[in-house]
């Protein structure tokens, strides 16, 4: 037995060396040690995702200084636009987490045809839902209690959604480099959008006369150019370990599954996320008016990119836990979701104590026109409340990469549902209105679902973890 053992072992070896022979400098990172593959990783996604997130708080910035109204009607496309940055978001989560494992196995044709066919299943649920969005985008926004901001939330709407084929192009091709350890390359082309829109944007909204509108045209036309720096990096420079040959490519359904197993799981976590902001801000409207909407769209994007650190290690915990679960080393995925939460849970610290300090400030951000000055010192409260919030996302964001890696999408999406959907709002509805508390009730029920939540996750992929080393031990055994 043990001599079989042996020589099982030795035949995986010479076929993964095979497979895996010219592979990049990427490759050989998150094929090494977990520990150092998350940070060097996690490293140019943070400054990738920062700089994302930097264009969207400036787009809120400059539509700030068309009034109170412009910015409530951001906030309300908001939900909309995050359930398209989920389906970016999970469909390279999906390719990321498929490409990833069979990179893990030794398996570079599997590779490939896995990234062809994430291309290939972006573009056809691109179709579908920019038709979709531009049929019904003004009933939905009517449902959302968009009210007097209803135009202004149209002609914002429509032309960012007209760009869905881009956003969603993008996330799936980022999967793919990440998935094959290349975020410096997925780095420059987020950086690239990112200051290009920068630009736009005051050109577009004041100079160009667009208004709202020119918001969305910079965001669009920023995609839209990086689209096509990657296509040109895939289809012919051709220097990516994952390739795009017809000679690999052989139609399976059970590839596409694969995918989505984890895509449209991951996908719809964010769709949680979207209905959530949408019962919060109606929550919020019922408590408190439309400010408070405005105060919470304003606020949460200073929150997102402050949290952006920790988005960006669990983005590559799931590349590096897709590689230790394909070449079967269950130790090394116990170790990367342990060290990603100690590193995570110390950046949030320093995140927390930095956006306390500097809320009064950051709030003013949102507050330089004489329309919208009245807001900031309910802004700057906000978001020393969501310090709290930074804390304890650790745990609950790491878990659910852990399960996104391994292929188990919808384990990550039900702590998603029971974090988002059930705790938060039952928190903040108990908080704003049983106790009283009202808008400020809602920002603590945020708060307490995130830490409840996170527990359970943390509790819920260790079990995981550990039944998947037992589970191997004894297969080694028998």
């Amino acid at each position: 037995m043990k001599n079989d053992k042996s020589s099982s072992e030795s035949d995986h070896t010479s076929s993964e060396f095979h497979e895996l022979e010219g592979r990049t400098e990427g490759v050989n990172l998150i094929l090494g040690d977990p520990k150092k593959a998350v940070i060097k990783l996690s490293g140019p996604m943070i400054i990738a995702m920062i700089l994302q997130t930097t264009y969207n708080l400036v787009n809120a910035i400059w539509v700030a200084g068309l009034g109170g109204e412009a910015l409530a009607a951001v906030g309300f496309v908001t939900p909309l636009f995050m359930i398209m940055v989920g389906l970016s978001n999970g469909l390279g989560a999906g390719a990321a987490s498929s490409v990833a494992r069979f990179i893990g196995a030794g398996d570079k044709r599997s590779a490939n045809n896995a990234a062809i066919h994430s291309l290939l299943i972006t573009i056809v649920i691109s179709v579908i839902i920019t038709f979709l969005l531009l049929i019904f985008l003004e009933p939905i926004l009517i449902f959302l209690g968009a009210g007097s901001t209803l135009d202004l939330a149209v002609q914002f709407g429509r032309v960012t959604f007209a760009g869905t084929i881009f956003m969603l192009f993008t996330g799936a091709a980022y999967g793919i480099l990440r998935a094959e350890g290349d975020t410096k390359r997925t780095m420059y082309a987020m950086v690239v959008s990112s200051v290009l829109n920068m630009v736009l944007d005051p050109i577009l909204i004041y100079s160009a006369g667009l208004g709202i509108s020119g918001a969305a045209y910079g965001t669009v036309i920023s995609m839209a150019m990086v689209s096509l720096v990657i296509l040109y990096w895939f289809f012919l420079k051709k220097d990516t370990y994952v390739s795009f040959s017809l000679k690999d490519f052989l139609p399976d359904f059970k590839v596409v599954k694969d995918v989505l197993s984890v895509g449209l799981p991951a996908s719809a976590e964010f769709l949680i996320i979207s209905i959530n902001v949408g019962i919060l801000n109606g929550l919020l409207v019922l408590v408190a008016g439309t400010d408070a909407v405005a105060v919470y769209s304003a606020g949460w994007r200073v929150v997102m990119m402050a949290i952006l650190p920790i988005v960006a290690i669990g983005t590559s915990v799931i590349t590096v836990a897709g590689v230790s679960f394909g070449s079967r080393k269950f130790e090394n995925l116990s170790i990367t979701h342990n060290y990603s939460v100690k590193i995570g849970s110390l950046t949030a610290l320093i995140l927390a104590i930095l956006t306390f300090i500097l809320a009064p400030y950051m709030a003013m951000l949102f507050a330089y026109t004489p329309q919208s000055a009245y807001l900031a010192p309910t802004i700057a409260a906000f978001l020393q409340v969501m310090c709290f919030f930074y804390i304890f996302m650790p745990p609950g964001v790491m878990s659910g990469s852990i399960f996104q890696g391994t292929g188990k999408g919808m384990s990550s999406l039900t702590l998603a549902v029971l974090r988002n959907m059930i705790l938060v709002i039952i928190f903040a509805y108990i908080l704003a209105i049983p106790l009283n508390m009202g808008e400020r009730g809602v920002w603590w029920g945020i708060v307490a679902g995130d830490i409840v939540g996170g527990i359970v996750a943390y509790v819920w992929a260790r079990f995981y973890i550990r039944r998947l080393q037992d589970t191997y031990k004894g297969e080694v055994l028998s």
